[in-house]
């Protein structure tokens, strides 16, 4: 969701579209005239504006649960018109939006998944563990849970459970119990308060990479948004409505996301028919197919260039057959 800004939006900082060329080029193959192209993270339309810019017959719904980015994307994009539609919410609402829009089945999806540029930069939003912020880390400013409630408000279990599946965490029980010891002397509520309480917390040795804290803010980001959940749900609708000949080009920027989107595609790929039947039977075969290449990286020049195009994946299905009733999606 890392866009570069239009000229007269903010210039606070550069938002620049990751993977962007190979994005079009593993969707041009699904785009016939008038097809509907759904961008699931709109951030500032980065990656719409060169899908409307790259196909000019198709319509394009750009889903984001973030007002303020909608808002600045829909400035950048007034030119195309009609062609160009918004759904603020959640990318696992993006059957209702198509519904409301009376647009049927698209032709393909875009998962540009993580936290968008404007979000990483704007310290209200508490995304930051190096500089002094609120604890907030919610992708939807009117969302009822803040980072700082998880801290405050769940048990010490539930912490460690958080730090260790969300954040991949060896050392989440350590971290939990010194995060309610400090609670209990005063609430937690900036991501100093927290980078300290987690730096104490960790037992002496090598020190690890990147920032000490990075896990757990990790973490807690995916706890308040709810964000591997929606993802589940996301792509399961996603599969299940694109058109046959369709595809869906995933981004993601961490293990937890892209090993969400590995299974799910690969349980397209295969016959859901047990091995030892000599012939798969009508509605067991595959119904995907794999177009990328394995998890694409971004070039070095692009790393280079843009930090937060190093650690993107890059997957993309084509859709060869209809979704039998029995396959149970996202993995």
């Amino acid at each position: 969701m890392d866009d570069r800004q239009p000229g007269n939006a903010p210039d606070s900082a550069e938002h620049v579209p990751v993977m962007l060329e190979r994005s079009v080029e593993l969707l041009a193959p699904a785009v016939k005239p008038d097809s509907v192209l759904v961008d699931c993270t709109l951030g500032l339309g980065g990656h719409a504006e060169a899908l409307l810019r790259a196909f000019p017959e198709v319509r394009l719904l750009g889903i984001d649960r973030d007002s303020a980015a909608l808002r600045l994307a829909t400035a950048r994009l007034e030119p195309y018109g009609s062609r160009f539609r918004t759904g603020l919410g959640v990318f696992d609402q993006a059957d209702t939006f198509l519904d409301s829009l009376g647009w049927g089945q698209p032709s393909g999806y875009l998962f540009d998944l993580g936290v968008s540029s404007l979000q990483l930069d704007s310290d209200a939003r508490g995304f930051a563990y190096s500089r002094e912020t609120p604890l907030d880390m919610r992708m939807d400013s009117d969302s009822p849970m803040s980072a700082a409630d998880v801290l405050n408000d769940y048990t010490r279990g539930e912490l460690a459970q958080v730090f260790s599946q969300y954040g991949e965490e060896r050392h989440a029980r350590r971290i939990a119990a010194a995060v309610v010891a400090r609670r209990e002397q005063k609430p937690l509520r900036t991501s100093q308060e927290l980078t300290e309480v987690v730096v104490k917390a960790l037992p002496p040795g090598p020190s690890r990479t990147g920032h000490p804290a990075k896990r757990v803010f990790q973490a807690l980001r995916i706890e308040v948004n709810d964000e591997l959940g929606a993802l589940r749900r996301a792509l399961t609708d996603a599969v299940r409505r694109i058109a046959v000949g369709g595809r869906i080009v995933t981004l993601a920027y961490h293990s937890l996301e892209d090993r969400i989107v590995k299974r799910t595609f690969l349980s397209g790929t295969v016959p859901s028919a047990p091995a030892d039947l000599p012939v798969i039977p009508d509605g067991f075969g595959p119904f995907l197919e794999v177009v990328s290449t394995g998890a694409e990286k971004a070039s070095d020049v692009e790393s280079a260039a843009n930090p937060r195009a190093r650690s993107v994946r890059l997957r993309a299905v084509s859709k060869t057959a209809q979704v039998p009733e029995h396959w149970r999606g996202a993995a």
